[in-house]
C-alpha cells in the first residue's frame, strides 16, 4: 500500500490481513535536527528539523517561496473522536501540518479496565485502546510516514489496574510514547497504592524494553487543584518521584519525559509566574526530557483566548527548553473535536517555534531576577519530600492528604486527596511470590527464580510474545452491534454514490459550526441564534461558545448544528482556476515591458478600496511588479477613462464598478467598449472590470477582455495583463 496525496486513506484496505501486520519499529523518534544556521530561501534557521516530503506551510508562506522549516521540537496533535478509523484520517491532515506525535487521547473508562478488552472501541464509557484499534492505527501511521517522510510516534495511556497487560500490549504492536504515573491512578482513580506502583514497576520495565517513551501525569495536580499556583511545590515533587522510580526500574533518563503545564493564565500575570516555574523545573531535572503542555483547567470554548494561552506557552517553551510541544485546542471546553482546531493547535505551535527561533541569543532571562523565586520553588518542594520521609514515606503521606492540597507548601488549606494504603480499588491484590515462583517471558519485574544458562527467559517456552509474535492471539472485535465494519457498511452507500456532506468528527456527522453576532443580551442572544438556525432548516443546534460585546449592544456566538442533506460531487460545477504566474515570472515579464494602465470606479460609485488594493504595492497590488496605473479616483465617466488612457498611453484600463438591480454595470461595459471602438483604440487597449459580484462570464458577454470578482489579488490581475500582452507581441 502507498498513499497517494490525491486520494483518501482507504480504511477498509488497512482493515486488509490486519492480523498478519507487523509495526515496522518500536520505540521513540526524536526529529533530525539541522546544524545551526542552516539557509532556507533568504534566511538563516538555527533550531529546525528536516523537511518534510509533502506538508502543508503556514498561511503566509506563499510569501516566502513556500518555505515549510520545520522546529526542531516534536509536535503533538491530540485525537479523540473514539473510533479509530476516523483519528488515522486526522492523523493524516495532523501529519501534513507538521505533528510527529499523535496521541490519542482516552477518557475516563480506560483508567478503570481491569483487563485486556478485545472488542468495540466505544460504549463502555471510553477508549479501551484494543489490539485492533492499535494495530490498524500504527498501520495507517506507517503509510503516512511515508508519505510526508518522516517518523510519526503513535502515543496511549498506561493506567488503570489493566496497567502492565497494556504497556505489553504496546510494547507488541508499536506504540511509541505513552502516559504512565502509579500516582495518577492513586490520586485520580482511587486506585489501591501499594497495587499502583507494583503495576507500574511492571509497566515501566516493558515500557524500557521497547524503549517507549514515558510522559508522566504530574500535571493533574495543576489542572484539578482550586489554586494551581499552589500546587508548584507539590508538582515538582511529583515529578521527582515519578522520574526517580522509573530510573530505579530500568527506564533510561532520556526516554522519561516530564509532563510540564505552567500554573497561571491571565488575567493573573501569567507570563512572569509561569516562567519561573518552567526555569525551575528544569534545572531541578537536568538530563530528562520536557513535554510542554497548555494547562486544560484554563481552555474555556474561546477559540481565539485558547490561541492566546498557547503562544505564549509556548514562547516559554523556547526561552527555555521543550523537546515536545503539546497542543491543546477549545475542543476541551467544548466538548466538540473538530477536524479544524486540531490543525490550527499545530499550526499555532510551529508559528510560534519558528517565529522565536533562536530567540534565546537575543534574549536572555535576567538569572538575578528569577533566582529568589527558583530557590524558593525548590526549597519549598525539598521541604515537602522531607516532610513525607518523615510521616514514615509516600503512602503515609497520601493517608495524610499531602497532595493536591490548596495551600501554598508549607502551609496546608487540609483539602488534599485522601487515600488509604490498605484500601481504595484492588486494595489486597498483591501478594508475595514464592521461593520457587517462575516467570518464563522476558523484561519480567521483580524475584524470578529461574534456572541457570538461559539467553533469554522465555527460551524455557520457545520465546515470549515479545519475541515471537506468532504467539500474539489476534481477536477481531466481538460485539455485532457496534464495531468498525458495522460502521463503515453504514456509510458505504454514501460513498459509492460520492455523496457530500460536512464533518467535524466522523465521516457524514453533518455537523457545521457558524458565527453570528446579535444585537441583544447574552440571554436573548442565545435564543435568537438557535432560532436563526432552525429557520435555515438546520437540525440538532447547541450554542458552543458566546461573548458578550456588550451588556446590552450585543452578544458574538458561535454555534453547531447538523446539515439534513447531502450534495452529489458529480453534480457539482467547480469553479474555473486562473493560472497565476509566479512572483519572479511577473518580475522578469515587467521588467522588461513597461505597462501602464489607467484606472478608477465607473459611474456614480464611490467605491475605491477594492481596485486600490489591486493597484497599491502596499496590498501585493500591481504596482508591486513593476506596472505603473494612473489612478481617476472614483466616479469616473467612462469616457473620461478611455481618454485618459489614450493619453498616457496605457495598455490597459482596471474599471471597478459593482452590481446594481437596474443593471447599471452592464451599461457601462457597453459604454467602454463602444468608446474605445468610436476612438478607434479597442484593439490597442485591454479592457478589465471588477467588483465582488463581477464573473468573468459576466465580463465576457458585455465585450469587455475580463473580469474579477472576490477574492481578486494583484498577482491575478497582473498575470492576466502579461499572458495577453504575451501573446499581441507574438501575433504581431
Amino acid at each position: 500500500m502507498k498513499l497517494q496525496p490525491n486520494e483518501k486513506i482507504n480504511i477498509e484496505e488497512i482493515l486488509n490481513d490486519l492480523e498478519h501486520y507487523t509495526p515496522r519499529r518500536k520505540g521513540w523518534t526524536w526529529r533530525k535536527k539541522l546544524p545551526e544556521g542552516t539557509k532556507k530561501s533568504d534566511f538563516n534557521y538555527y533550531e529546525i528539523s528536516e523537511d518534510l516530503k509533502n506538508s502543508i506551510p503556514l498561511p503566509a508562506a506563499h510569501y516566502f517561496d513556500n518555505l515549510d522549516p520545520q522546529p526542531d521540537t516534536v509536535i503533538t496533535s491530540e485525537i479523540a473522536s473514539g473510533r479509530f478509523e476516523e483519528d488515522v484520517r486526522r492523523m493524516r491532515m495532523a501529519a501534513w501540518h507538521g505533528a510527529d506525535h499523535i496521541m490519542v487521547i482516552r477518557t475516563l473508562g480506560q483508567s478503570h479496565i481491569d483487563g485486556l478488552m478485545e472488542g468495540t472501541p466505544e460504549g463502555i464509557g471510553g477508549i479501551p485502546i484494543t489490539r485492533k484499534q492499535l494495530r490498524a492505527t500504527r498501520k495507517a501511521l506507517d503509510l503516512i510516514e511515508d508519505e510526508v517522510g518522516r517518523p510519526i510516534n503513535f502515543h496511549s495511556y498506561v493506567s488503570g489496574v489493566a496497567g502492565p497487560e497494556i504497556a505489553v500490549m504496546f510494547a507488541e504492536e508499536g506504540v511509541n510514547g505513552a502516559h504512565q504515573d502509579p500516582q495518577y491512578n492513586i490520586l485520580y482513580r482511587g486506585i489501591n497504592p501499594i497495587r499502583s506502583f507494583v503495576d507500574a514497576a511492571v509497566a515501566k520495565k516493558v515500557m524500557a524494553w521497547a524503549n517507549i517513551l514515558q510522559i508522566d501525569g504530574a500535571h493533574n495536580a495543576n489542572a484539578s487543584a482550586k489554586k494551581a499556583r499552589n500546587v508548584m511545590p507539590e508538582l515538582l515533587v511529583q515529578h521527582a518521584i515519578n522520574s526517580l522510580f522509573s530510573l530505579k526500574v530500568g527506564m533510561k533518563k532520556e526516554n522519561i519525559a516530564l509532563s510540564t503545564v505552567p500554573p497561571v493564565v491571565s488575567p493573573s500575570p501569567e507570563f512572569r509566574i509561569n516562567l519561573v516555574y518552567a526555569v525551575t523545573l528544569r534545572e531541578l531535572f537536568k538530563g530528562y526530557k520536557f513535554r510542554a503542555q497548555m494547562n486544560t483547567r484554563y481552555i474555556e470554548s474561546d477559540l481565539f483566548d485558547a490561541t492566546r494561552i498557547h503562544v505564549l506557552n509556548t514562547l516559554i517553551s523556547r526561552l527555555t527548553s521543550a523537546d515536545i510541544q503539546s497542543t491543546i485546542t477549545p475542543d476541551e471546553g467544548r466538548n466538540v473535536p473538530w477536524h479544524v482546531n486540531s490543525i490550527r493547535g499545530v499550526e499555532t505551535a510551529k508559528h510560534t517555534l519558528i517565529s522565536a527561533d533562536n530567540i534565546k541569543q537575543y534574549l536572555k532571562i535576567d538569572e538575578e531576577q528569577v533566582r529568589k523565586e527558583v530557590r524558593e520553588l525548590k526549597m519549598r518542594a525539598i521541604l515537602m519530600l522531607e516532610e513525607i520521609i518523615e510521616m514514615g514515606g509516600y503512602f503515609e503521606a497520601l493517608e495524610n492528604g499531602m497532595f493536591v492540597d490548596n495551600g501554598y507548601y508549607p502551609e496546608r488549606a487540609g483539602d488534599g486527596i485522601v487515600r488509604k494504603k490498605n484500601g481504595e480499588i484492588a486494595a489486597g491484590s498483591v501478594v508475595p511470590r514464592d521461593k520457587d515462583y517462575m516467570a518464563p517471558v522476558c523484561e519480567h519485574f521483580g524475584y524470578n527464580a529461574l534456572p541457570e544458562g538461559l539467553d533469554k527467559p522465555c527460551d524455557l517456552i520457545g520465546g515470549c510474545t515479545l519475541h515471537n509474535r506468532e504467539k500474539i492471539q489476534f481477536i477481531d472485535e466481538l460485539d455485532e452491534s457496534d464495531n468498525v465494519e458495522k460502521r463503515l457498511q453504514e456509510i458505504k452507500e454514501y460513498k459509492e454514490n460520492n455523496l457530500i456532506k460536512p464533518e467535524v468528527e466522523w465521516s457524514y456527522d453533518g455537523w457545521i459550526q457558524l458565527d453570528m453576532t446579535i444585537p441583544e443580551s447574552e440571554e436573548y442572544a442565545k435564543a435568537a441564534a438557535v432560532e436563526i438556525c432552525k429557520k435555515m432548516g438546520l437540525e440538532d443546534i447547541h450554542v458552543i461558545h458566546s461573548a458578550i460585546l456588550h451588556p446590552s449592544e450585543g452578544t458574538y456566538l458561535e454555534l453547531k448544528a447538523k446539515v439534513p442533506f447531502f450534495v452529489k460531487k458529480d453534480e457539482l460545477e467547480l469553479p474555473q482556476k486562473n493560472e497565476v504566474m509566479s512572483d519572479d515570472e511577473l518580475f522578469e515579464f515587467f521588467g522588461k515591458h513597461k505597462v501602464k494602465v489607467v484606472a478608477g470606479t465607473i459611474g456614480n460609485d464611490e467605491h475605491n478600496i477594492g481596485i486600490r488594493e489591486i493597484l497599491d504595492i502596499k496590498h501585493g497590488g500591481i504596482e508591486k511588479y513593476g506596472i505603473s496605473y494612473v489612478y481617476l479616483g472614483t466616479s469616473v465617466p467612462p469616457e473620461k477613462i478611455i481618454d485618459s488612457a489614450i493619453e498616457v498611453g496605457a495598455q490597459a484600463v482596471l474599471a471597478s464598478m459593482i452590481i446594481t438591480h437596474n443593471e447599471v454595470h452592464v451599461e457601462n461595459m457597453k459604454k467602454l467598449h463602444e468608446i474605445a471602438v468610436e476612438k478607434g483604440v479597442r484593439d490597442k487597449l485591454l479592457l478589465i472590470v471588477g467588483g465582488t459580484q463581477i464573473t468573468n462570464d459576466l465580463a465576457i458577454n458585455n465585450y469587455m477582455d475580463a473580469g474579477f470578482g472576490r477574492g481578486t489579488k494583484g498577482n491575478h490581475v497582473a498575470t492576466f495583463l502579461a499572458k495577453k500582452l504575451k501573446e499581441r507581441e507574438q501575433n504581431e
